[in-house]
């Protein structure tokens, strides 16, 4: 029987930058995983034909390379063989009547192109910045932090209040405003489209209280990251994970699904596998799971608080995600030039049409005119196709699990699951809207593949139903909410179980946040 010093279960991004950590200190260390290889949504394959290379499901890493892992780990990594590809305008927005715009890296470039679309946007955009300045340390600062944890109390404080007086700060006013009030300063009808549109990738919608201050944050974050992506694909980042953990003497075991948290005296001594195998830990046993997982299989055998396990059957999911990959016979024809350089841009009729799409998808239905994100990774890395071929994927965000109906009352969607009759039905659609942006499209599309709901919960349980965010991020299920009222931390009821992932604080995306958070706990003991 294994005995380790400690046991991960699960072998996403962030359990692996745990386990690079705690084994460069010289912590033993085991990653179980159910599936054939480490990484969870980090993962390349050739979906479409041979020697087209797709992100599954996660492409690029902007939240990632700017945070403390990467920067303390890039050396190792790059050793490794990880090579980060980048550019100097992460977004854009392709509207349906024609009208363009990117976002820059660049300050000056940025208040250039919003000025061009509309005078005055530009000094808008500044004003918005300017009022987040004051408090943009401490907010990037939480990213890396436990928010439960003494070290994060004073900053929470300061942010919400008055240096020196009884009121809220403007900082506190902001976090309860909506996307769509945040931009209505901007007088440019493309502009507010392509920074409001942004919030669905942080499980956000434009119109929901809360979603206000990821604008401008979603903002920073791409102008000073980029869109970075591995050479190779994403799944290049686990590869070099992998190689680092291992040659610091830590193990990785696939195909091994943890069925039991072992807990004796109140404290976890191991785990046990569905196949009945036990391994033991020293120090601590760390969950890459959602609430509902931990407290209700992983830890079913264990006295918890009735409080908490009824949280835990109420944590919530929440929409789903279609991500249409395609090979294409020549890259993609962009009217507008720049958009070979642009990393993600979102393709839509401006943001009410873009709110009402969410509203359909809110309610059960397909949109009937969906908006989403596209990003062709071979205009950076030309690895990941045949010369003079090219990949592309779309993402369409919110859109329901199981829905119930069609908007346009055109798709029959019998009762609610991903059929091969209508994923194909709702990917013509998503097609028909990209022709309209893309000359070429779907003219030059010779292979595909579609990920949908269905695909995403069957491949990793923390989807739960299928969504590919780890449950719902609303105002009542984020920050101290998460994961759970009564668990506002990765420490959890039993004191050396920890739980680290989307689930978790700093949530969903290839961040390394939670990975980095529990690592720095554990090495503090």
């Amino acid at each position: 029987m294994g005995k380790y010093d400690v046991i991960i279960v699960g072998s996403g991004h962030n359990a692996l930058i745990a386990a690079a950590y705690l084994t460069r200190a010289g912590r033993s260390v085991l990653v179980l995983e159910k599936n054939d290889r480490p990484g969870g949504f980090l993962r390349t394959e050739e979906l479409t034909l041979p020697g087209f290379k797709h992100d599954v499901f996660a492409a690029a890493h902007p939240l990632f390379t700017t945070g403390p892992a990467y920067a303390e780990l890039r050396e190792e990594l790059e050793k490794r063989g990880l090579n980060y590809l980048n550019t100097d305008l992460p977004t854009g927005v392709s509207m349906e009547d024609g009208q363009t715009a990117v976002l820059p890296t660049s300050f000056a470039a940025l208040m250039e192109e919003a000025e061009r679309l509309a005078p005055g946007d530009g000094s808008a955009l500044a004003a918005m910045f300017e009022q987040l300045n004051p408090y943009v340390n401490d907010i990037f600062g939480l990213f890396n932090m436990d928010l439960s944890s003494p070290e994060a109390a004073p900053i929470i404080k300061r942010l919400l209040h008055d240096e020196g007086g009884s009121g809220y700060s403007p900082f506190a006013a902001s976090f309860v405003t909506t996307a769509r009030h945040t931009v209505n300063s901007l007088k440019s009808p493309v502009t507010r489209a392509m920074l409001a549109s942004w919030v669905t990738h942080l499980g956000r919608t434009p119109d929901e209280v809360g979603s206000g201050i990821w604008v401008p944050l979603t903002t920073m974050a791409l102008m000073g990251g980029g869109m970075p992506t591995p050479e190779g694909g994403s799944e290049k980042l686990i590869h070099a994970l992998i190689q680092l953990i291992k040659d610091q003497g830590g193990e990785i075991i696939t195909q091994s699904l943890v069925e039991r948290i072992l807990v004796e005296n109140g404290k976890a001594v191991g785990v046990r596998t569905a196949r009945g195998r036990k391994y033991f830990a020293r120090q601590a046993v760390v969950a890459t799971t959602t609430p509902d997982q931990l407290y209700l299989s992983l830890l079913k055998d264990t006295e918890i608080s009735s409080p908490l396990r009824t949280q835990a059957e109420k944590f919530r999911y929440g929409r789903g995600c279609v991500q249409i990959h395609l090979a294409l016979s020549e890259p993609p024809q962009w009217p507008d030039e720049r958009f070979h350089r642009v990393g993600q841009p979102h393709l839509t009729d401006g943001l009410d049409g873009f709110t009402l799409a969410i509203a359909q998808g809110m309610a059960d239905l397909l949109p009937a005119k969906p908006t989403f994100t596209v990003d062709c990774s071979t205009n950076l890395d030309p690895t990941r196709a045949p010369e003079g071929k090219a990949i592309m994927r779309l993402q369409v965000l919110e859109v329901p699990i199981r829905p119930r109906g069609d908007a346009a009352n055109q798709i029959e969607v019998g009762d609610g699951s991903w059929t091969h009759d209508l994923t194909e039905r709702f990917t013509e659609r998503v097609l028909d809207v990209v022709s309209r942006h893309i000359p070429n499209i779907p003219g030059a599309v010779i292979g595909k593949y579609v990920v949908t709901p269905d695909t995403i919960a069957r491949f990793n349980p923390n989807a739960g139903p299928g969504d590919p965010y780890g449950g719902a991020h609303d105002l009542a299920q984020s920050y101290l909410f998460r994961p759970l009222p009564g668990q506002p931390g990765h420490q959890t009821a039993i004191p050396n179980v920890y739980m680290l992932g989307a689930a978790t604080w700093p949530g969903h995306g290839v961040n390394g946040g939670s990975g980095y958070i529990v690592a720095q706990k554990l090495l503090s003991q």
